[in-house]
Formats: C-alpha cells, sequence, structure tokens
C-alpha cells in the first residue's frame, strides 16, 4: 500500500501569476486611458481650441503698423566742463588786508576779492608822479633857453652852436618826461594789482588763504578759483562713422543740431543745448572724434566734472513705417514678422458644432526691412503697409498659418449676445461637447 506525499508549492509558479496580474492590470489602465482620452480637437474638459476641427486658436497680442516722425539720435557719455574758468593767483607780494567774497557765491567780473597791502607800492606811484614833475620843470626851462639862443643866433650875439646844443636838451627832456609817465603807468599797474578782482563772472569755489596770510607775486598757490556756470559745455565723443552724417546735418539745417543732456538713468532730462564745435582731428587710439555741445544750464543742474549722457538728434525720418520692435523676430533669412490677415467666415467642419460667428484670424510669415530700430520702436522700409496688424507677444505657439484670437481693441469680431434675459455666448473657442447642453451660469449642470 502506498501512500502519495503533499509536493511543496512551486516558488517559480508564484512569481509567474504575479507578472501576470501586473501585466492585466497595465492593459487594463491603458485601455481605461484610451477610452477616456479626448479625441482630437477636443482639451481634456471636452472644449474645442478652434472653429476648424481641432486647429488651435492661438490668443495673441497685436499692434498696428503706423505712419510716425522718428528722430534719429546719437548717444554718447560726456564729461561737462565749465565754459571758463580762472585760477585766481596774487600778481604781487603782501599781507592780505581784506577778503571780500564768500566761498560758493556767485560774482560778477570785476568784483573786489580781495585786498593786498599797498603802501609800498602806493609809495613807489607818488615817486614816479613826483619825478615826472619835476622834469617838466627842467623841460620847460630848456625850452626858455631854447628861445633866446634862437634870437640870439639871428642877431650874431649868439652862434649857431649854441642854439643847437640847446635844442637836443629839450628833445632830451622831453624824452624823460615820456619815460616817467612810462614808470607812472607802471607803478599804477602795480598798485592796481593790490586790489584782486574777479576776471570773469562765476561761481567762487573753496578759499586758499586767509586774510594776514602774506602772498609772493608769481606764485602757483591760489586764492580762489572762479568757474563760469551759465552757460556751461560738455564734451562727448562719437565714433568716426557717424561723423559723415553729422557734419552733412549741419550743413543742411537751418539751425544748430540739439543736445540733450540726460541724468544717469538715461531719461530723465537736464538740460537741452546746441552743438558747437567738431574736433578737427580723430583719436587714432580710439577712432573717435570730440564733441562739444553749450547748455544754458539756468537751473544749474550741471557742474562741472559731471558724467551725463548725450544725445544728439542727426536728423528726424518723416512719415515712416513703424511698429513696435517686439513684433520684429530674427530668423535665418534676416528680421520679419508675424502679420494678421482675416479669412472669410468658415462654419465648423465637425457635426453638430456650432458654426464660428466671425472671421478666421490666420498669421503669416513676412520678412521684413529695417531701416533703424531701438528698445521701444522698428522702422521698417520694406514689408510692411500702414494699417498692417502685427504679433507682439505669443510668439512660441506661431508658424505660418496659425489660427489667432486678438484683443477686441485690435478688431476681433465680437460673438453675438443671446437673448434679452440670458447670458451671452461663450467667446470664441470655447465650444461646448457634441451634443451636450450648456449649463447655465452659476447653476447645477443639466
Amino acid at each position: 500500500m502506498s501512500t502519495d506525499t503533499p509536493r511543496p508549492p512551486n516558488p517559480r509558479s508564484k512569481q509567474t501569476r504575479k507578472a501576470v496580474i501586473i501585466v492585466v492590470g497595465a492593459m487594463v489602465a491603458i485601455a481605461l486611458v484610451i477610452a477616456l482620452w479626448p479625441k482630437s480637437g477636443q482639451s481634456p474638459g471636452g472644449r474645442r481650441f478652434g472653429g476648424r476641427g481641432g486647429d488651435a486658436v492661438v490668443p495673441v497680442l497685436t499692434a498696428t503698423a503706423a505712419a510716425a516722425n522718428v528722430p534719429i539720435h546719437v548717444n554718447a557719455i560726456g564729461t561737462t566742463k565749465a565754459f571758463k574758468t580762472a585760477i585766481i593767483t596774487p600778481q604781487v607780494s603782501g599781507m592780505i588786508t581784506h577778503i571780500n567774497f564768500k566761498e560758493g557765491e556767485d560774482v560778477e567780473k570785476g568784483a573786489l576779492l580781495a585786498e593786498i597791502d599797498r603802501r609800498t607800492y602806493q609809495a613807489a606811484h607818488n615817486q614816479a608822479l613826483a619825478k615826472k614833475v619835476q622834469d617838466e620843470a627842467l623841460l620847460a626851462n630848456s625850452r626858455l633857453d631854447l628861445e633866446r639862443y634862437t634870437r640870439l643866433s639871428e642877431s650874431n650875439a649868439a652862434t649857431k652852436q649854441q642854439a643847437d646844443t640847446q635844442r637836443a636838451l629839450v628833445q632830451q627832456y622831453e624824452a624823460q618826461i615820456q619815460s616817467d609817465q612810462a614808470a607812472i603807468d607802471n607803478t599804477k599797474a602795480t598798485l592796481d594789482y593790490t586790489w584782486v578782482t574777479a576776471p570773469i563772472a562765476g561761481r567762487t569755489g573753496i578759499r586758499q588763504i586767509d586774510e594776514g596770510n602774506v602772498v609772493q607775486g608769481g606764485s602757483s598757490t591760489a586764492l580762489v578759483v572762479i568757474t563760469q556756470m551759465k552757460p556751461i559745455s560738455v564734451q562727448f565723443s562719437v565714433p568716426q562713422q557717424q561723423i559723415g552724417d553729422i557734419r552733412a546735418e549741419m550743413k543742411q539745417a537751418e539751425t544748430a543740431l540739439k543736445v540733450d543732456a540726460l541724468a544717469g538713468d538715461g531719461k530723465t532730462l537736464l538740460d537741452s543745448g546746441t552743438l558747437t564745435v567738431i574736433d578737427n582731428q580723430i583719436d587714432t587710439t580710439t577712432g573717435t572724434l570730440s564733441l562739444k555741445a553749450e547748455f544754458p544750464n539756468s537751473d544749474l543742474k550741471l557742474w562741472p566734472g559731471q558724467f551725463v549722457n548725450i544725445r544728439l538728434l542727426v536728423t528726424t525720418l518723416k512719415d515712416v513705417v513703424t511698429v513696435p520692435s517686439a513684433a520684429v523676430q530674427r530668423g535665418p533669412n534676416g528680421p520679419f514678422v508675424y502679420v494678421v490677415n482675416r479669412e472669410k467666415s468658415n462654419p465648423d467642419a465637425i457635426p453638430h458644432a456650432r458654426p464660428q460667428s466671425g472671421p478666421v484670424n490666420v498669421v503669416e510669415v513676412r520678412p521684413v526691412s529695417l531701416r533703424i530700430q531701438n528698445d521701444t520702436i522698428s522702422v521698417v522700409e520694406k514689408g510692411l503697409a500702414l494699417g498692417d496688424i502685427v504679433v507682439t507677444s505669443g510668439f512660441s505657439s506661431l508658424a505660418a498659418g496659425t489660427k489667432v484670437s486678438l484683443p477686441k481693441d485690435a478688431g476681433e469680431p465680437q460673438e453675438d449676445k443671446a437673448a434679452p434675459g440670458k447670458e451671452g455666448s461663450p467667446p470664441h473657442g470655447d465650444t461646448p461637447r457634441d451634443g451636450a447642453r450648456r449649463r447655465p451660469a452659476n447653476g447645477p449642470p443639466p
């Protein structure tokens, strides 16, 4: 009699069953995803993107090509310089007896700034005056003697030689009088130098010498520095390639070219002036040419030594086609723009779908030729006409033939309104599923 011994469970069969269960579960999950996934042209919520089959309608921002007058500027960085600068140094030696100005105040031309002890210079001047009076007396006496010798020589009472000698003496005293006058003028000038006056009108700086200090004539130590603030100049450099346009415009323009001085932000206007000087030589190390502009500086917003941004108006383009610079894209073949074209109204091709109520907006890729471009505006020379609508935002989903929806202010056709008392129809591109009823606003689903 035999007894059947139970076999131990096979671990391989358990692993096989687990694998089969996993594979079956994965297949069921995939089938459910395929069954529940929306059909072509529908979003996961069941709404179609576009009015034509499954094509998506991309919302974009647009602008219209318009005519404008565009100024052409040359930008540079300039250094403000005082129109005139006077370093006031003493011309005679002596002690400073009076200081007649305040630091940082405006002074007029000829204003008395300081006084130097003038007593020794006054004495020298008086001495020169006295010497002239003495020589004038000798000249008068010699002229009388000349008259006597002239009469005596005519009557042979005196020799002709005596008359000639006396005439030479008179001429000698006349020359001496001229020398005395020169000495008087010299001492008078030296005496005037003891009054230190302002040679120009301007603003005084920080005083370097006080009362009681002894100064030396011709010393390099300045009493004060005066700078002329009104008007003031700014010196700047431009690339040599732009000199031709600037010179040509200077010849044609009836007035001097306008120059604006801007603050460090490049926007705040400090003052407006005119171009006055173009240097006569290009700097070979930098390839630039120095220019100088003059500003009235009535509000004292410009200060000597200040760095400012310069904007030189070269010319103004009249009635050119312009678009925002954001609309211009770059490709392998150069710049281009997306132009919005309007097609005729076309009903939705999907059964049971509501027809599209307005025209279809389709973008076109159009190459353009630019004349100038800056951060905000681009001047289109070729490729666009006035009134063309160009895309300025939303380029990532665009290609030639893509349908787009425009803002209302760009001329997008608006949907028809529902009957009075009901909500308006949904916006373009928000069509409900086929065969489904619309849910009332703020209400439960049907």
